[in-house]
């Protein structure tokens, strides 16, 4: 099974030929002449086309075959043939061996073409004939039949990415539940907040953990609402989303098919033209991925602030140590898990803004820069998804708080002096920060020497708990 995609060193080679000429290609290769013509035209970048996008190209291959099948369009034989070496494509890992480019000209023409090859010289050697055996199986006349790239690249696009939003959303959703699990771990750890990185009124250290829950909640369900839109389809609309050279029938047929084939509730759009020439589905996707990664970003840029030190920074939590952090300081740890999360952001930002670029350059009937949205977006769903689930299960999940720490900056603060603002005003309030720190004095001592307000009312303003909620400070 799909044993040598390309044979280099066989001796015997069979010719193709296409509208440009001639070329030899080792028999044995299930590549074909417009595939190799590809290798050689767009070998640039070192990555291969994302395999979920094959495989969804191999779904909807197979979902033609079946429809053209039932409609009198294709015997049996063939039928049967081509939908083995289609399962062939899906269920192994040869998706991952595809060798082509992702960074190709022709809106994906060549990896429609690419797949309609492998998969039209699998089947021929499922029937005991010799690969490139055209006239019996042919990628474009059998395996192609009823399709355009311009119908099914887009299509495959959209089932790819939504094989990819399930997986990544339930590691969102993990990451909000340990986000919950500290947020109630730490109710009772009273710190400082902070504003412009200043002193800033008391907090637990649990609402600032629930606040980044809440963040991931969001994108959670930013995420789950855009399923609707990515499952509408123009599968059928061949060329210009017109539907040259298919049928009601076929369309209908073909979508039921993939639903079944992919357990995804897709249905036709009512205008198959503008799914054809119009990206703006996967700007939105890549927009809400962009808004998760600013959310991430936040929220280990504020873990990295909290955890540093350990004797020369903040210190108030503790990250767990992953790995040594330097080649010449020894006993450093370093928050690399957050670093790593910083940079997934950096990437994910940038890659947003090259598919926004792409879907804006489209003109009039296609938009022939479809394959580098594939690319960064089936990308930027994976790499998240793994990222998010390193995050999770390497550095949040295990995060220690130094109460000790965080009392003793609390402590050694002016925070508290707000609580008073509503009794003495702000001036005066002011003021007494001021002398306190002049006379190198402890502010809640200080304003006790003063015999402002009584002690016992005091004690209840200025008590930590009352701090962290609307309406405690406040003595009646």
């Amino acid at each position: 099974m799909f044993k040598n995609l390309n044979q280099k060193n066989n001796d015997s080679i069979r010719v193709e030929k296409d509208s440009i000429g001639k070329k030899e290609i080792a028999a044995d290769s299930y590549y074909g002449i417009n595939t190799i013509r590809a290798q050689e035209n767009f070998n640039i970048s070192r990555q291969n086309i994302h395999p979920e996008l094959v495989k969804a190209i191999s779904m909807i291959k197979k979902a033609a075959a079946l429809s053209n099948f039932e409609l009198g369009l294709l015997d049996e034989i063939k039928k049967n043939a081509i939908l083995e070496a289609c399962d062939e494509m899906i269920d192994s890992n040869l998706a991952e061996k595809l060798e082509l480019d992702a960074f190709q000209g022709g809106a994906g023409t060549s990896t429609n073409m690419m797949v309609n090859e492998v998969i039209a010289n699998r089947a021929l050697e499922i029937m005991g004939m010799q690969k490139g055996d055209y006239d019996i199986i042919h990628p474009n006349d059998d395996v192609n039949k009823g399709q355009s790239t311009n119908d099914v690249y887009p299509t495959a696009l959209r089932i790819a990415v939504l094989k990819l939003l399930g997986p990544l959303t339930k590691s969102i959703a993990k990451l909000q539940e340990v986000l919950q699990v500290k947020e109630e771990e730490f109710s009772s750890i009273i710190k400082l907040g902070r504003t412009q990185l200043q002193d800033a009124v008391p907090i637990t250290l649990g609402q600032e953990f629930s606040a980044y829950a809440e963040a991931v909640n969001r994108d959670r369900w930013r995420l789950y609402k855009i399923t609707d839109r990515l499952k509408k389809i123009n599968l059928g609309g061949t060329a210009i989303g017109t539907g040259l050279n298919t049928s009601h029938s076929y369309i209908f047929k073909i979508a039921k098919h993939l639903r079944n084939f992919t357990s995804l509730s897709l249905s036709h759009s009512e205008n198959m033209i503008d799914i054809t020439q119009n990206m703006d589905i996967f700007v939105e996707v890549s927009g809400l991925l962009k808004a998760a990664s600013v959310n991430l970003n936040k929220i280990a840029s504020d873990l990295r602030l909290l955890a540093s030190g350990p004797t020369g920074g903040i210190g108030e939590i503790k990250l767990p140590a992953v790995q040594a952090g330097s080649s010449i300081m020894p006993g450093k740890v370093n928050p690399v898990i957050c670093e790593m999360i910083n940079q997934l952001s950096i990437e994910i930002i940038c890659s947003d803004q090259a598919i926004t670029m792409a879907a804006r350059d489209g003109q009039l009937e296609l938009n022939a820069f479809s394959p580098i949205i594939a690319q960064k977006l089936l990308n930027m769903l994976e790499m998240m998804k793994k990222a998010i689930d390193k995050f999770n299960n390497k550095c949040v999940k295990d995060i220690e708080v130094n109460s000790d720490k965080c009392k003793q900056i609390l402590d050694n603060s002016l925070a508290i002096i707000t609580s008073l603002v509503p009794y003495i005003g702000y001036e005066q309030a002011s003021d007494l920060a001021k002398e306190a720190v002049n006379q190198d004095k402890k502010l809640i001592d200080f304003i006790k020497e003063k015999d402002i307000i009584s002690n016992s009312k005091l004690d209840k303003i200025l008590k930590l708990e009352n701090m962290t909620s609307p309406g405690n400070n406040l003595s009646e």
